[in-house]
Order: C-alpha cells, then sequence, then structure tokens
C-alpha cells in the first residue's frame, strides 16, 4: 500500500471494522473494507456517491456487506458453500509484498490485498490458494479492481471456481435505466431454473425483478441512467459472462437487509466467470479485471469497440 496518505489512508469503519480510503487529486475518491475485501463507496469529484449501498446493510461479521462491489469466489449462486463463497465473508489483509502489476506510474491511490486459505475452510474447500485483488483509483476517478488467483496447492491437484465482481450500481429510478451492449446474447435465466434463452431487443429495460447470466459478452457494457444523465461505463477482462440482478419490490421485503424501497435505486451488473468456470492446476494463475467509468449520457455504446479488450 501507499505510504502517502494524501492518497491512501487507513481508518476504522462502521462498528470498528478496517477500512481504506483511497482519494484522487481532483476529490474522487474510494473506500474498500477489509471485511470481504469489498469497495463499498466510489465517489466523483463531485462528491457524488456512484455506487448503492443498502440502508440497512449489515457492516458485522459473518453477514456480507449488502452493497458496493462484493467479491464472489470460489462459488456463484447455489452449491456446497455460502451462496456466493466465502471470499465476500472474510477478513482480508494488506498485501505486503505484491507481485508487480503493469499500473500507470499516474495511479497514486491503490491498496494491494490478500486472502489465503484459513483452517476452517479446509473442511468445506480443501484447496491452497492466493487471492491477490487491487483496488485502484485513477487520477480521473476511474475505479480498476484487478484479481489474481494462484494454485499454491502442495498435493498436486488442481481446484475450480467460479467469479464474479457483484457491482451495485447506484441509479436514479430503475424503471429509467437501460444496459446496453447485452442485446441478442444467450442467457441463463436463475428466475426459471437457469433455462437458457436468446435475449431480444436492442436495450434491456426494467419492469420486474431480473437475475440472468449473459454469456459470451463484449468486453464493454453501458448502464445509461437516463434521470441522472449519466452512463457507467464497465471494462471487463477475463470474465466472459455478465450477471444482471434487481430484486424488485416482493424479492425486496423478504430480504433483511434491503429496505422495501431500495431495489429501485440499485441495478447490479457484474463481471463474472459462471457458466464455465476457471481450473488452475498448481502453480497455474488467474488474473481477471473490472473497470469503471462514468460518463455523460451523450455516450452511446456503440462508439467503443468492444474487440479491444484490455491490457493488464
Amino acid at each position: 500500500m501507499s505510504s502517502d496518505n494524501r492518497f491512501v489512508e487507513q481508518i476504522k469503519g462502521i462498528n470498528g471494522l478496517d477500512k481504506i480510503i483511497l482519494r484522487e487529486v481532483r476529490g474522487c475518491s474510494a473506500e474498500v473494507y477489509l471485511y470481504g475485501g469489498q469497495v463499498t463507496s466510489w465517489k466523483n469529484e463531485h462528491r457524488e456517491e456512484l455506487l448503492f449501498v443498502s440502508s440497512k446493510a449489515i457492516f458485522k461479521p459473518p453477514k456480507a456487506i449488502r452493497g458496493g462491489i462484493p467479491i464472489c469466489f470460489p462459488q456463484f449462486g447455489i452449491g456446497p458453500l455460502d451462496r456466493h463463497g466465502f471470499a465476500r465473508n472474510r477478513l482480508w489483509t494488506i498485501d505486503k509484498d505484491p507481485p508487480p502489476f503493469q499500473t500507470s506510474s499516474s495511479h497514486r491511490a491503490f491498496v494491494d490485498l490478500i486472502l489465503k486459505q484459513t483452517e476452517e475452510e479446509v473442511k468445506t474447500w480443501p484447496h491452497s490458494y492466493e487471492f491477490r485483488l487491487r483496488i485502484t483509483l485513477g487520477p480521473a476517478g476511474d475505479l480498476m479492481l484487478t484479481s489474481r488467483i494462484r494454485n499454491t496447492n502442495t498435493d498436486g491437484k488442481s481446484f475450480t471456481f467460479a467469479f464474479a465482481y457483484n457491482t451495485y450500481f447506484n441509479v436514479t429510478d430503475i424503471s429509467e435505466v437501460r444496459v446496453e451492449g447485452l442485446e441478442t446474447l444467450d442467457y441463463l435465466d436463475n428466475l426459471r431454473d437457469r433455462e437458457r434463452f436468446t435475449e431480444q431487443g436492442d436495450a434491456i429495460t426494467f419492469e420486474s425483478e431480473v437475475d440472468k447470466v449473459y454469456l459470451s459478452t463484449p468486453t464493454k457494457i453501458a448502464i445509461l441512467d437516463h434521470e441522472r444523465k449519466r452512463t457507467f461505463v464497465l471494462r471487463k477482462d477475463g470474465l466472459p459472462d455478465a450477471v444482471v440482478w434487481n430484486p424488485w419490490d416482493k424479492k425486496a421485503k423478504t430480504m433483511s437487509d434491503l429496505g422495501d424501497g431500495d431495489y429501485k435505486h440499485m441495478l447490479c451488473v457484474e463481471a463474472a466467470c459462471i457458466e464455465k468456470p476457471i481450473t488452475l492446476k498448481p502453480g497455474e494463475e488467474w488474473k481477471g479485471r473490472q473497470e469503471l467509468s462514468v460518463v455523460p449520457s451523450s455516450y452511446c455504446s456503440g462508439q467503443l469497440d468492444p474487440r479491444i479488450a484490455l491490457n493488464f
């Protein structure tokens, strides 16, 4: 972690949990809790909050924090582990000796975190791993998350995992939001037993509960918030799928850590690898990256070439 506290500062957050504050000179900021390795705030230079965190979020282990960017690993959805794995329920540590990342020298606001196997996990997921996470706030306010997961098993065994950056975007009114970049793609519908369908129409809009895993998605996706006249741009690499989720009113009322009306002001669009999980042999490493930025809503996603991948 950078030692210059003009850009990086460690303080106590809600309920005494440790958090890191990243700042850039233009006034943008991000907050990262060591619990969950989770980004819980991302503000632009006007101090406007760009991520959604539930009004009823519980900042108390072992409950996951509802909102921000939870890390889903090594499971997404139903399986033998907690619903979205254990990374979002674990206490991460600051990585004192990270491997070199290709990061622009102008990026001074960043933190390196690391998660390793614990004795408790051995019973449910008996694999040795190193999960390194770099969270970077760029000078223009872009938020970048880079994950590196390495198999450190000494017994010769491979392991397989799913992954998602479960990003909660803060939107003005979900009924006035549309998502571009996923039209005409196949998706698995979690509301219909993961049955496979093909998306119809020229953009995705919202008028009821949605829980879909889009497959073979482009490297860039746009989330347009018409009422606020701004567009979130999500760029990703190493993450072929994209989850789109909003619980809508009935489901929201069943969730103890979500306010009844919170669904109107949130949309999850998640860079993910779910349909075809990743398998690592001992010594192998996987990388997955997500970059978030905000532009005025005159933007059209067609202006970005989805064939241009991110460079690490």
